[in-house]
């Protein structure tokens, strides 16, 4: 079967590497940009899968799927590779205040147990032993969450280009796909700046791009962007006491993200288009976001600004995320977009759902 896959961005990626391990498949993926460009180059790469809230159906199967592959995924493609990808264990810690429902907490703690996950419910002794950056009033427990991850989304995404090249699939960078056309019955070809290529099975994984190719085919998945802005800054030394504990720390839906060497990532603003679309950087909004994570970790105050950077999310609209199944009168055109805030989470299971969807057919031709 050919294949083609349109989108490089992580979870365009991860279908090509899943894929390239069948080998009756002929795999070529187009973009229009380098790899891990857009929503990707922006992501934090904050997986939170245990901590979520999700506790049943496919919400949490996709979610506990992606957690257990990347432990297989990631020492996987550095041998592979050769390439070193920053792959963060020491967890997740989430602040919570007065307002959060503890009992709830206490509950999920109680599930994932049961579902065979680890989530720890911290007094504040216990949070300032373990972790005395942490330093707010309005804190009043924490829930620490061991196996949850954080990863550079940027150099997964390359990792996964390159070990799916060694497995033979073929990357067309800078391509512009001009549309989709359908010849015959059910063999679509796509239309592109390199002329026409025919494939037995499409897979649209083009974030806010698979509106207008939807569209092509007269069954349009409107996709609309939500803007995140993030910043970097540097510290002469890791924050807290022991900088062989350095996890995730959450609260209020600002993440601070160690990065290694003093370095952290903070973020993400959460902004919506105006109603032109247009989507300006809010200052203000990257303000707060940074004034919230100084207001949880006061050493952070000292810290250095290096960058700031933003990217936009592809969110469905009137439709939960992500958009995983085949495009409605199409049963050779696959969707694996719309991840919203959620694409490198849901990466691996967005590969394994559509891995099976192609196995499918091929097993019917």
């Amino acid at each position: 079967m050919d294949i083609v896959i349109i989108g490089c961005g992580i979870v365009g990626a991860a279908i090509a590497y899943e894929l390239s391990l069948i080998k009756s498949l002929n795999i070529t993926v187009i973009d229009r940009q380098p790899p891990a460009q857009a929503s990707t180059g922006a992501a934090l790469g904050v997986l939170m899968g245990v901590i979520s809230h999700k506790i049943k159906g496919q919400a949490w199967q996709r979610r506990q799927t992606s957690i257990q592959r990347y432990e297989t995924l990631i020492p996987e493609l550095e041998a592979l590779t050769g390439r070193k990808i920053p792959f963060n264990r020491q967890g997740m810690i989430k602040l919570l205040g007065a307002e959060e429902n503890l009992p709830e907490w206490e509950k999920l703690a109680e599930i994932r147990h049961s579902q065979g996950w680890k989530l720890e419910i911290w007094d504040t002794a216990k949070l300032k032993t373990f972790c005395p950056q942490v330093n707010h009033p309005q804190v009043t427990a924490a829930v620490y969450s061991p196996q949850d991850r954080q990863l550079n989304p940027r150099a997964l995404t390359l990792a996964l280009v390159e070990a799916s090249q060694y497995n033979g699939v073929r990357f067309k960078f800078g391509v512009d796909v001009l549309g989709i056309e359908q010849e015959g019955n059910n063999f679509p070809a796509l239309a592109t700046t390199e002329g026409k290529i025919n494939a037995d099975c499409i897979v649209v994984a083009a974030g806010l791009g698979s509106t207008s190719l939807t569209a092509q085919l007269n069954q349009m998945v409107n996709i609309r962007p939500v803007l995140g802005q993030a910043l970097q800054v540097r510290l002469e030394r890791p924050l807290g006491n022991n900088p062989e504990f350095q996890p995730v720390v959450t609260g209020n839906d600002v993440h601070i993200v160690p990065v290694g060497n003093g370095n952290y990532w903070v973020g993400a603003t959460v902004e919506f288009p105006s109603h032109d679309d247009q989507i300006p950087p809010n200052q203000e909004l990257l303000d707060q976001v940074w004034q919230q994570a100084i207001a949880f970790c006061p050493d952070l105050a000292t810290a250095e600004i290096i960058r700031t950077w933003s990217g936009l999310r592809p969110r469905p609209e009137n439709r939960p995320a992500p958009v995983i199944d085949k495009l409605l009168g199409f049963s050779n055109v696959l969707l694996a977009t719309g991840h919203y805030r959620n694409g490198v989470l849901l990466a691996p299971a967005t590969a394994d759902a559509i891995r099976e969807m192609i196995i499918y057919i091929e097993n019917k031709k």
